[in-house]
């Protein structure tokens, strides 16, 4: 049975810049001591993210680009030490029992790291032996995975000459030789076809129902929605949404948003918007606003006279159903994918 994972008050703060966050819009200056001086400045990659992830459930860490989802996967695997706060692998305090919570998990970082000296073969089966894992067990083991990975016929083959998505399928497969109890993602389907992508969330789903926990980070909204028992919305290394997708998506007021981008902003006319039956909220967006209603298309009408009446001519529409897009868009007056 699979381990539950918990974080307690997660803190990151990097005083110099590392390579991912060297460019980050955390990036801020602390101040001057003399006019020689460089200017200092701090990455606030996490502040204050408390979590807990159930065992054998898929947990997904949904967010943009630099909102925190690596580095906190990153604490919990033990390359990155926290500034302040906790976290757990079952009852092991991952920065205090390091090597027994290691040998409870398996990674799988953005950027495949193998051993392009060894063979697809030779990376699993030398995995399984670090690890500890008995000689007939571990051929088994990796014949088995090469199998489901569809990389058989490249068994034999130096990694160097694998392709992007292939050397992912095989840093996938290696984090599982050793069959760990929490399995951690970071973007997993990054660089991969659409086909391979579904070969991969297979192969995760099966993993996860012989009772395995599993976290993932991604900011591909499709990703989380088709994997994950339970997300959390990062920004900012904040949490600013937690639930089933289900529940994030329909946790909308009026759960239809209506984008409509218009000549310029008439307080009039945006007043009376507010005032149409259905209409739960509305936000104004640069030269538009973001209507947010229990009913869509059928409202266009309604807001196409309100908009004529107030001379103010309507440029563009876009309506989309419930979405954990929506819902970043809600709380953050930003696209999830930027």
């Amino acid at each position: 049975m699979g381990l539950g994972v918990r974080t307690e008050g997660l803190r990151k703060v990097y005083t110099s810049p590392p390579p991912l966050a060297a460019g980050s819009s955390f990036a801020q200056p602390l101040g001057k001591r003399g006019a020689k001086q460089k200017k200092a400045f701090q990455v606030v990659a996490l502040d204050g993210v408390s979590l807990e992830i159930q065992a054998g459930e898929i947990f997904g860490l949904l967010g943009p680009n630099g909102a925190g989802k690596s580095t906190t996967l990153g604490i919990l695997t033990t390359r990155v030490r926290p500034t302040e706060g906790h976290a757990w692998i079952g009852d092991y305090n991952v920065w205090q029992q390091q090597v027994e919570a290691k040998r409870l998990i398996g990674v799988v970082q953005q950027r495949p790291n193998l051993d392009f000296a060894l063979t697809a073969r030779e990376i699993l089966l030398f995995h399984a032996a670090y690890y500890g894992v008995a000689p007939a067990e571990r051929a088994r083991r990796s014949a088995e995975l090469l199998e489901r990975f569809q990389l058989t016929d490249r068994a034999h083959e130096m990694v160097r000459g694998f392709s992007g998505g292939m050397m992912q399928r095989l840093a996938i497969a290696r984090a599982m030789m050793h069959n760990p109890q929490v399995l951690f993602l970071d973007e997993p389907s990054t660089g991969l076809d659409p086909q391979t992508r579904l070969l991969l969330w297979e192969i995760i789903r099966e993993y996860n129902r012989s009772g395995k926990t599993v976290m993932l980070s991604t900011h591909n909204m499709e990703e989380a929605d088709a994997l994950c028992h339970r997300i959390a919305i990062i920004d900012h290394g904040r949490v600013i949404a937690l639930g089933t997708p289900y529940e994030l998506k329909h946790s909308l007021p009026g759960g239809y948003l209506l984008r409509l981008t218009f000549s310029h902003h008439s307080p009039e006319a945006v007043e009376r918007l507010r005032q149409l039956p259905g209409v739960t909220e509305v936000q104004i967006q640069g030269d538009g606003v973001d209507l947010y209603a229990d009913r869509g298309g059928s409202l266009i009408r309604e807001i196409v006279a309100v908009l004529a009446e107030s001379a103010t001519d309507l440029h563009d529409v876009h309506i989309s159903e419930p979405s954990l897009e929506n819902l970043f868009l809600h709380h953050t007056g930003r696209s999830l994918r930027q």
